[in-house]
């Protein structure tokens, strides 16, 4: 399967979101209901978007929560596939 390279949702919430609203990393987190480190990990790409956080966002920003996670899921997909040549699997078959 071609993938290509998806960038990290912490990218979108910084270009999309919160820039284009003039707003501060710590204006965010406090709107989300979060603290000022956990939106800066996630934005700095250090951490993914996990459910809860995926609705707090569409809350805050009118989106779907669903759009969020698929974000995180593409995003990891990507990098699990940049390593697939390094995974010890075998192919299994039926005896």
């Amino acid at each position: 399967m071609l993938m290509h390279s998806s960038p990290h949702p912490g990218e979108i919430i910084k270009a999309l979101c919160i820039g284009p609203l003039g707003l501060s990393v710590t204006e965010a987190a406090k709107g989300l209901g979060v603290s000022r480190k956990m939106l800066s990990s996630i934005i700095n790409g250090k951490s993914g978007i996990s459910p809860e956080m995926a609705v707090r966002l569409s809350i805050a920003f009118n989106t779907s929560f669903e759009s969020w996670l698929n974000q995180q899921t593409q995003y990891d997909l990507w990098q699990a596939e940049q390593h697939r040549s390094e995974l010890q699997v075998k192919r299994l078959s039926a005896a």
